[in-house]
């Protein structure tokens, strides 16, 4: 019998080829078809240059702002003045360096205004000898002392008038001299200082007296009623000289308290006298330069008068600063930071009255100096000898005069004098702090407030909220993914799936409002129960295993697939409510702290800080934990239940068909097929954790500190006290702040421009470092993942 279908005869190779079938016209693609396509492509192909783009510009305008972060300081040659002095002549300036002023002893000040110069008398009494002279560090103020033991001070201010807005300024200077005092010791006066303390002005002074160089003080005092200030009423001279044993006095420094005295002596020693309530005494003596045995040459206060800086022969320069020694009661200076040494003695000094800034000077180098970092910013090797130094108030300008009394004015620009590396990520010694520290905060209550920008509180808060979050969310998220994907039944699952994906659309600030107001209070007082809880539901999961396994298996045959869910679910409820339940009886069992009066009380807020020596916070990374944990819990979920139930059914059919148990193919099979999804899943959750910003800002308390884990993570590695000192790394019960959440907080009230505004932009790129690394890492394991177990 022939077949129904004949082969087809053979084709002769010398033949034409045949033209090819018409193709009908129903598979034919419209020319419009055509065109959206190749529009669409076009489309995608900008889109996507769009978005690279975009990225790139927004690195260009972060890179614009952080930039200028650290750059160093330039000095611009304004203009130069004669002023035709000698080499003991103080030269001061106007806010705006438009009238610089000159003094050198006599009975006349001199303005110079650069066409001309105008002498204005001080108004000294007729027969008046200036011995002393020097310049307020925080005010147009003269200080004088007189060859008769009087002490005072003339006052400088300024004028200026413009007749039109394009017409050019004309500034004018007046000076006002205060009543003298008397020092009760007609001799001539050798150093002289002077504080201000609202109702309490004070003199400190040193005379040469025939016996000998003597410490006197005298002061005022002006009080207030309710018609406003008082006449000042002089208080009586005391005689500090028993104080200092013997020790010559050459310099003496008052700091704006006016309480205290800081008195350099021949042996380059220096005495810090205190007024406490019984009278004045000597609480401190110190040599700065013991070590390398030199001269002090130069000595005076920053601004703040918290800090002194000293320079010596040899041209080093050291700053002591006040603070309370641990252990002690009393503030003390310590030496906080040591400069970068110059060529030649230190000579001169001058101090910015904006912030540490300062300025030290030798015979032909100049230097920028910052106190807080202890940093030179510039050395300027000079073309002629240094006689005198003077900045404005707003520290923009700096006049250096030379030997032949000529101001050398220049344009000084340095808008971020306290930012650099050292100051984001290095320890720095603050002042009143007894030791260096890693420290964020950017504004204070007074002007004399140093911003302290360490961004490694930032980065250990985001680091421990990351953390805990994932710590809590992973093995919840995951283990829920596998179960719902390979064992729940498929009724349950198509309500437990959506349910889930409706979970990630809640708005962080609705978690964040139920962290701060239900979850911190709630979880404050119940943290015994809180630690039954994580132990009773897996040990419920696994006393429910253990049951299920042990009925026969033609009984659990016969039940449909995933019945054990309802087995499981009662189970579970009922031994974590009992563990709720049990909770105040753990904590009367373990738990109990001492009270002041000896007596017990059951209060594990209490326990926590006698039995370990950390702090208890009733907002800490627990409450983040759980509550960000719950924000990140329905991300890794969903797409990791996808990957999970997109695995072919063919692998996991053929795997059963072999006698693998359901879990055997879930464990061999299953997971590492769906590896690379599980661990994209993974990321995200860890990008959703890390820019989560809402959550932590209202229930960790928002403040930046940093641990012994900061300590660790950043070259530091002392354990610290308590009786387990590896868990001071990472105290789950204390507060934080991350980047996200500072950024956040403080930038609408950054001005635009400042160091702080450009400092929160810098935590911004160190926040995108951080997510950009860990994501090209997860990367490039997912790619391993999916090369190594992808099915050919």
């Amino acid at each position: 019998m022939q077949s129904a279908e004949s082969p087809e005869p053979l084709r002769d190779p010398a033949a034409p080829p045949r033209s090819p079938s018409p193709v009908p016209e129903r598979f034919m693609v419209s020319k419009g078809v055509l065109r959206f396509d190749r529009f669409m492509t076009y489309v995608i192909l900008f889109g996507g240059i769009g978005i690279i783009a975009a990225v790139f510009g927004i690195f260009v305008f972060i890179g614009s702002v952080i930039w200028p972060l650290f750059q160093s300081p330039t000095l611009t040659p304004l203009r130069e003045l004669p002023l035709a002095t000698s080499g003991t002549t103080l030269v001061g300036l106007d806010e705006r360096s438009e009238l610089p002023y000159s003094y050198d002893g006599s009975a006349d000040l001199h303005f110079h205004s650069g066409s001309s110069n105008v002498s204005q008398p001080l108004g000294l009494e007729s027969g008046t000898q200036i011995t002393f002279w020097r310049q307020d560090r925080l005010n147009d103020r003269i200080l004088l002392g007189t060859q008769d033991g009087r002490v005072g001070f003339v006052d400088i201010s300024f004028t200026a008038k413009q007749s039109s807005p394009k017409a050019p300024r004309s500034v004018t200077g007046s000076l006002k001299l205060a009543p003298w005092l008397a020092l009760n010791n007609p001799a001539p006066v050798e150093s002289l200082d002077y504080a201000s303390q609202g109702e309490r002005k004070l003199f400190g002074a040193i005379v040469n007296a025939p016996e000998g160089p003597k410490l006197l003080v005298v002061g005022q005092r002006q009080k207030k009623g309710l018609m406003g200030a008082g006449k000042l009423e002089a208080t009586p001279p005391e005689d500090l000289t028993p104080l200092l044993a013997g020790a010559r006095p050459i310099r003496v420094l008052l700091p704006g308290t006016a309480d205290a005295i800081v008195v350099q002596t021949q042996t380059n020693e220096l005495l810090y006298l205190f007024r406490a309530p019984s009278g004045w005494e000597v609480r401190q003596q110190i040599k700065p330069f013991a070590d390398i045995a030199t001269d002090i040459t130069v000595m005076d206060f920053l601004y703040g008068d918290v800090s002194l800086v000293l320079g010596d022969s040899k041209g080093n320069v050291r700053i002591l600063s006040l603070n309370v020694p641990p252990g002690s009661d009393r503030r003390l200076f310590a030496e906080t930071q040591r400069l970068q040494p110059l060529d030649a003695p230190i000579r001169y000094f001058v101090a910015s009255r904006r912030n540490k800034s300062f300025v030290v000077a030798g015979d032909t180098q100049c230097a920028l100096c910052y106190a807080t970092t202890g940093t030179v910013r510039s050395v300027l090797d000079l073309p002629y000898t240094v006689r005198s130094l003077c900045l404005d108030a707003k520290a923009e300008h700096l006049g250096i005069v030379d030997s032949d009394g000529t101001l050398h004015l220049n344009t000084v620009h340095d808008p971020h004098p306290e930012a650099g590396w050292r100051t984001f990520f290095g320890k720095i010694w603050y002042e009143g702090y007894s030791e260096p520290r890693w420290e964020w905060q950017s504004t204070g209550g007074t002007d004399d407030f140093e911003p302290k920008l360490s961004l490694v509180p930032l980065i250990i808060g985001s680091i421990k909220g990351t953390l805990y979050a994932m710590l809590f969310a992973v093995p919840i998220a995951l283990l829920a993914a596998i179960y719902t994907s390979q064992f729940l039944s498929a009724s349950v699952k198509r309500i437990v799936k959506p349910a889930m994906e409706i979970m990630a659309s809640l708005p962080s600030v609705v978690l964040g409002f139920l962290a701060a107001l239900w979850l911190a209070p709630l979880i404050e007082t119940k943290v015994p129960s809180i630690l039954l809880l994580i132990v009773s539901i897996p040990l419920s999961a696994m006393i429910a295993g253990s049951i299920w396994i042990r009925v026969p298996l033609h009984q659990r045959n016969r039940l449909p697939r995933g019945a054990e869910f309802w087995l499981l679910a009662p189970l579970m409820a009922a031994l974590g409510y009992l563990a709720w339940l049990s909770g105040p009886a753990l904590e009367s069992l373990l738990f109990v702290a001492k009270l002041p009066d000896g007596s017990q009380i059951a209060d594990f807020r209490l326990w926590w800080p006698q039995f370990t020596g950390l702090p208890y916070d009733q907002r800490n990374c627990l409450v983040v934990g759980f509550m960000m944990g719950f924000a990140v819990i329905p991300v890794i979920f969903t797409i990791a239940e996808d990957a999970l139930s997109n695995v072919p059914p063919a692998l996991t059919s053929a795997a059963e068909a072999l006698g693998a148990s359901r879990w055997q193919v879930v464990r061999t099979v299953v997971l590492p097929i769906a590896s690379a999804g599980i661990f994209s899943a993974l990321m995200i959750g860890l990008g959703r954790a890390v820019g989560e910003t809402m959550i932590v800002v209202m229930a960790t308390g928002n403040t930046p500190v940093v641990d012994a884990a900061g300590r660790l993570l950043f070259g530091d590695p002392g354990l610290g006290g308590g009786l387990f000192p590896l868990a001071d790394h990472w105290n789950i019960f204390s507060g934080m702040r991350t980047l996200s959440a500072n950024i956040a907080v403080e930038l609408p009230e950054a001005a635009q421009g400042s160091t702080h505004y450009r400092t929160l932009f810098l935590g911004a790129f160190a926040l995108f470092l951080m997510t950009f690394v860990l994501n090209t890492a997860a990367e490039l394991l997912r790619q391993r993942l999916r090369e190594k177990f992808k099915i050919v």
